[in-house]
Formats: structure tokens, sequence, C-alpha cells
């Protein structure tokens, strides 16, 4: 395995790619049309009668939550009558699935706006939630890539990830300007709304233009909501509903954080979780174990959800299961009730939590303030994919699917091996 050398990665537990190869270097994303990317329905969802009207939503270079604000406003409804099966990235042409609580086709078919394209399919007696879908297939290009033995990188970096790289949760995952969402759910986790609060609106990060950097940083330094709220600007819509209710109601940080969507306050905590994740991930690599050699303790879980347990006696038929892809190992991902099995991931998460003084019971206390269940799950440390790849001069064409929760990026970087800002 080979370590990244890029702090923003190491930070956020990214901290090794599965092959020794040289990355291709370039750039994702050039424009929107490289990153293209559409949800495979789960099938028969929720009948052809109900409530629920289900469209297909195709949006290039929006950020889904202002996506669905704007649909929203233009039906005359809440946003949150509309539910969704994935979290889709911003700078990309993407096409899922949406489900709207009691409105018509015609409403629907009505809407006019830049970029988006809203499609009613039919009716439903539910709503979509996150994960109800069967994958996502991606069309992508890297631009501007090294060109030096090319043709051999990609084929070994391309037949790696046939056998498996880290399933790291992506750079996305954690806010692609702004890695953030993170440190915003710890403070959660902590009960510590006020630092909540001062993190999303006030913590600065490099690749911010200039101007909403100096605007942060003047907050976190005076904590002047007025101030901030007249010097945001009006694009920058979360932030603004934050700071009016902090200029109306000085002080009340819990309230401040309720102005935002109940899907994006659930993100903060999850992407917690997801830090921890990578974090245990990457701790074991450090450790000398790999993607697939199965250590006493280990949690195996299996396509179908199935789990078990790592034992001396079983763990060479355990190896023989993971390199036919019938299972993978797993890690547990901590949440108010579950806890996990013991295993070294296990102890290593321990240890986070407890350097942060966060228990189950603050995700239990979390789940009432968030209203989202944070029971705790499995999920494999390996990420396998079939790719297509092609060569065009100075850029190099990519074709796969991933399961859901699984992240493109992920794929990605370990062709590229580049600077995480590089892909988004």
């Amino acid at each position: 395995m080979k370590q990244s050398s890029y702090p923003l990665e190491c930070e956020l537990g990214m901290k090794y790619y599965a092959s020794d190869a040289e990355g291709i270097g370039g750039k994702l994303r050039t424009t929107p049309q490289d990153f293209v990317v559409g949800e495979i329905p789960l099938e028969g969802k929720g009948g052809t009668e109900g409530p629920y009207l289900i469209c297909t939503l195709t949006k290039t270079n929006w950020e889904l939550q202002h996506a669905v604000k704007e649909i929203a406003n233009r039906l005359g409804i809440s946003h949150r009558r509309i539910g969704w099966a994935g979290t889709k990235d911003r700078n990309a042409i993407t096409t899922q699935w949406i489900s709207i609580y009691k409105v018509t086709a015609e409403q629907v078919a009505s809407i006019r706006l830049k970029d988006i394209v809203l499609t009613p399919i039919r009716n439903s007696n539910e709503s979509f939630s996150l994960g109800d879908l069967e994958g996502n297939r991606f069309d992508l290009v890297i631009r501007d890539v090294d060109t030096t033995d090319l043709a051999e990188r990609v084929r070994v970096i391309t037949e790696t990830a046939r056998e498996g790289v880290p399933n790291y949760f992506g750079i996305q995952r954690f806010g692609a300007i702004r890695p953030v969402t993170h440190k915003v759910g710890e403070w959660i986790l902590r009960g510590d709304y006020e630092q909540a609060v001062l993190t999303y609106i006030g913590l600065a990060f490099p690749h911010e233009a200039d101007e909403i950097k100096a605007i942060r940083s003047a907050f976190s330094a005076d904590r002047d909501a007025g101030a901030a709220l007249h010097a945001f600007p009006v694009r920058m819509n979360y932030e603004r509903a934050m700071l009016h209710h902090l200029y109306t109601n000085p002080g009340d940080y819990v309230g401040a954080l309720h102005e935002l969507p109940p899907k994006l306050l659930s993100m903060f905590v999850s992407a917690y979780q997801s830090w921890l994740f990578n974090s245990a991930l990457s701790r074991r690599f450090d450790d000398g174990h790999t993607l697939t050699a199965p250590e006493p303790g280990d949690q195996l879980i299996f396509a179908n959800g199935r789990t078990d347990i790592v034992t001396p006696a079983n763990a060479p038929a355990a190896a023989i299961h993971i390199r036919r892809g019938r299972c993978s190992i797993a890690i547990f991902m901590p949440g108010k009730d579950k806890q996990g099995c013991g295993a070294a991931s296990d102890r290593i998460i321990a240890e986070l939590m407890a350097e942060s003084s966060i228990t189950p019971a603050d995700f239990d206390r979390a789940s009432r303030f968030a209203e989202t269940k944070f029971d705790g799950a499995y999920r494999p440390i390996s990420l396998k994919t079939a790719i297509e790849s092609s060569i065009d001069g100075e850029s190099v064409h990519l074709k796969f699917i991933l399961p859901p929760g699984h992240y493109a990026t992920t794929v990605c970087r370990e062709f590229m091996k580049a600077d995480p800002v590089r892909m988004i």
C-alpha cells in the first residue's frame, strides 16, 4: 500500500491507497459534463398508487439541498415534503429519483428552473429515503493527466480497483470546499451547540473566496450576528438563516441549528461517524493489516447483510470467502444502541471517541436533536468495482457502478493520487 502525502486527506482519515503504482494526476470535474452520475432505482418501490409523486431530477451544477428548496418554493410547499434516495454532487450532471408529497404531475411539469429537469414518473404509497436505490452508474473524465507510461499505470490501477481499494468516505462527505461537517457533528455529539454554530459559520478554509474567509473570521472573533448577516452574500442562505435567528434570539444556538433542514442537520452527525470509520480503517493499515486478510475478532459482512465474527478456527475459510467476493471485513460505525464485537477496529473507535469525550448515550441525544436515528452500522472496508477505462490524449475516461453509500472519488483518488482539491 502507498501512503497519501496530502494533509487534508490524512485529517479526514484517508491515509492510504491500495496500489503502489504512481498516480496519473490530473483534474476531475473540469466541467460538470466530466462527472455524470445516474441512480439505479429499486424495482417496484411503493407500487403505482398513493400520495407521493415519484419523479426523476436531472440537475447540472446544483447542490441538492438548494435544488430541493427551489423546487419546493415553485410548488408552494415545504421542502420537508420532498424525499430522495441519494445525495449527489454539485459540480456534476446528476440524475436521481425523488418523491414529492401530495402534488400533481401537472404542477411538477410546469416548473421551470435553469439547469434542472424534473420529470413526473408515477405515484407511490411511500416516499424515498436515503439508501433507497440499487446503486449509481458513473461516467467520469479525468483531464490533464501525466502521460508518462500512462497506459500501464491505468491498467495496473484498474486491476487494483477490481480487487479492492480502501472503502473510505470521500471528501465530499465532509464538504468539498469546506470539509467541516464532521467537526460540526462532533460538537453536536458533545452537546456544545454554540461551538457547532461557530464552526459551521465561522471556520474559514483556504479554498474559499477571500471575501467569505474574512466574513467568517470576523464572526468567529466578535460573534456579531448582525454584522455577519449583513456581510454574507444572499446565496449563502444556510449561514444567513442561522445568523438571522441569532440576531433576533441572541445566544439561542440550538434554535440557530434548527434553522437548517433536518437532513442537513443529521448529516453532521453522520459525517462524524464517517470520520471515525476512515480513521479506524487507516489505523488498521498502520498496524500492518490488509483489506483481505481477516484477523480473529474481525467482523464479516455478506452481500445479504448477514454478519459473522472471525475466529481462529474459521479464519482460513473466511479468507477464502473474502477472496471470492462473498463477504468483506467490516468496521462498525457506532450509534446509540449497538456496539461493535470487540475487534481491534472497535477499540480504535472507542479510543477516538474517548479523546472527544463522546459516548453511545451522546448518539441517543443527537438522534432526538436531529430527529434522525443514529443506530450504528457495519461498513465493508473494501470497495471493489469493474471499471471500463480508456485514454484519449491527456484524458482518462472511467465508467463503473457502485453500491449506495460508496464514493466515486474513492475510486478516482486511487487513479489520481493527487491533491484532493483536484477532485472537487
